[in-house]
Parts: structure tokens; sequence; C-alpha cells
């Protein structure tokens, strides 16, 4: 699978899933913040699955990108939350 993982994500995260054979971005290793609007749209244009802790990419994913074009994932978790994601 192919994630995009937002800069407010764990880098371990995004490692984890890569040794596991996953194709991952972290936005953190990019020279400076583009802004939610463009992680959005690279991860759609991609075809990855945006991973963030900012509920806000929620409305922006409704408001900006053209679901029509293909599939789009998008998975948002509350900080500090217990509930763990299964990678596999």
């Amino acid at each position: 699978m192919k994630f995009l993982f937002d800069a407010c994500v764990s880098r371990g995260v995004s490692r984890e899933l890569q040794s596991k054979g996953h194709d991952t971005i972290w936005a953190g290793d990019w020279p400076e913040n583009p802004g939610d609007d463009e992680i959005l749209e690279r991860a759609h244009r991609e075809g990855r699955i945006l991973v963030t802790l900012d509920k806000d990419f929620g409305e922006l994913a409704i408001a900006t990108v053209d679901l029509t074009r293909g599939l789009f994932g998008l998975l948002i978790f509350r900080r500090g939350s217990k509930q763990k994601p299964a990678y596999e």
C-alpha cells in the first residue's frame, strides 16, 4: 500500500510500515511544509492513503478533491487515542 504521513504523525509509524514493504512518504522529510492543500493533493495524485492527526483534512478533502478521479483514502487519528490501527 502507498501512504503519505502528515508531519504531525510520528516518523516511526512511517518507518515501521516501510519496513513491512509499504511505500511510505513522511511529510516531515520535506524541506518545508507545503500546507494542507498540497499534502492532500499529492496524496490523491499519487494514490496514497493520507494519515494525519489533523481533523481539518476531512473537511478539506470533501471541499477540494475531485473524488471522481479515483479512490482516495484518509485516516485521521485523535491525539491520545489508545486504539491502534492494524497495518497488515
